[in-house]
Order: structure tokens, then sequence, then C-alpha cells
């Protein structure tokens, strides 16, 4: 059984990891294809959550980050300005051929958009 709470179980893990992946890019702490790599390789998840969040939708991400934000009132769920930024841009992951990756030549990650790139 689950209790009637803002946001499901798994958004209620998945979107502050997400959220807080975007924020260590915004910092400069480390660049996409590090934060997706260290994902993918140290924790074994079969993708990044920059990645993941382009495959979601950057706009869906944030939405779901708003709803929480406003049921929960707790900063841990504030949308990161970087994840403002992009969706007001209209850089909304794999729907829209950027976000955290370039998708315009190919639907997989391959490519990080020219923003992020070194």
């Amino acid at each position: 059984m689950v209790n009637d709470y803002p946001g499901f179980v798994a958004n209620r893990i998945l979107m502050p990891m997400i959220n807080e992946a975007i924020e260590t890019l915004y910092n400069g702490v480390a660049g996409v294809e590090e934060i997706d790599t260290v994902m993918k390789l140290g924790m074994a998840h079969p993708m990044g959550p920059l990645q993941l969040a382009d495959f979601i939708g950057l706009d869906v991400c944030l939405s779901i980050l708003n709803v929480m934000y406003n049921g929960f009132k707790n900063p841990k769920y504030a949308p990161c300005p970087l994840l403002v930024n992009m969706v007001m841009a209209g850089k909304l992951g794999i729907k829209s051929g950027e976000g955290f990756y370039d998708y315009t030549e190919s639907k997989k990650a391959e490519k990080v958009s020219k923003q992020y790139s070194k």
C-alpha cells in the first residue's frame, strides 16, 4: 500500500536525483558526460540522470518538480534554475531535438548539446 501524498513514490526518489544532477552541472562541478557516466558505471543505472531527463522531457521534469515543491513546500524539490531556463528556451530533450544532448542527427544520446560541449 502507498499512502496519498503529492507525487508518486518513484517521482519522489527520481526527480530530486535528476534535479541534483542538473544542479551539479549548473554549479560547474562536472560536465554532462561525466555526470551520466558516474551514475551508469558507479551506480549501475542503464542511463545517466541527464539522459533520462531528456528522455522524460525537461518540461515534464519541471512540472513534476513544481507539483512536488508546491505540495510539500520543501526546498529539496525546488527546480534548478538551469532546468527552468532550458524549458523556457524550448530545450525539452528528445522531443525538441535538444536538451542536455543533441538529438538532431540521432535519437540516441551520442552528442552533448553544444551549450555543454567542451
